[in-house]
């Protein structure tokens, strides 16, 4: 154990958010992703949701500054009465820490987007469309 750490961040997570480079993406995968068929890194995050893992990988991960949108949202399917108030959540974390710079990305693209990831975090979120990309950004201090 660590001091700072949230416990939610395992060691292997830890790890992975440390080996990224600036520009690299991690998704955070909701329960009905197809992560393990399109992950070339997959990390299990299983009994936990997106929100609780999003406000800890933040707390110690920058987003990038440098482009346009660091944050990606898997956008609705046209035709999908769906609601996303997970999706206000996440801004809500994401406000803590930057101005959040959203992009809503079309389900396939998605999916392919997702295959160049560094790595995909898969957890038990049961909330819909609640995938979500982050881009690291650099440390600057």
């Amino acid at each position: 154990m660590l001091k700072g750490i949230p416990s939610i961040l395992s060691p292997e997570l830890l790890k992975v958010l440390m080996e990224m480079g600036h520009g690299d993406e991690i998704i955070l995968a909701d329960g009905n992703f197809p992560a393990a068929s399109h992950a070339n890194r997959l990390l299990r995050c299983d009994g936990h949701g997106v929100p609780e893992l999003l406000k800890a990988v933040l707390s110690l991960y920058p987003l990038d500054t440098y482009g346009n949108e660091p944050v990606a949202l898997m956008a609705v399917v046209p035709g999908d009465q769906v609601d996303t108030p997970i999706w206000g959540e996440y801004e809500g974390i994401i406000r803590e820490h930057t101005t959040p710079a959203i992009e809503y990305v079309e389900r396939f693209a998605f999916y392919e987007r997702a295959k160049k990831a560094y790595a995909i975090v898969a957890t038990s979120e049961k909330a819909l469309y609640a995938n979500i990309i982050l881009r690291k950004g650099v440390i600057s201090d």
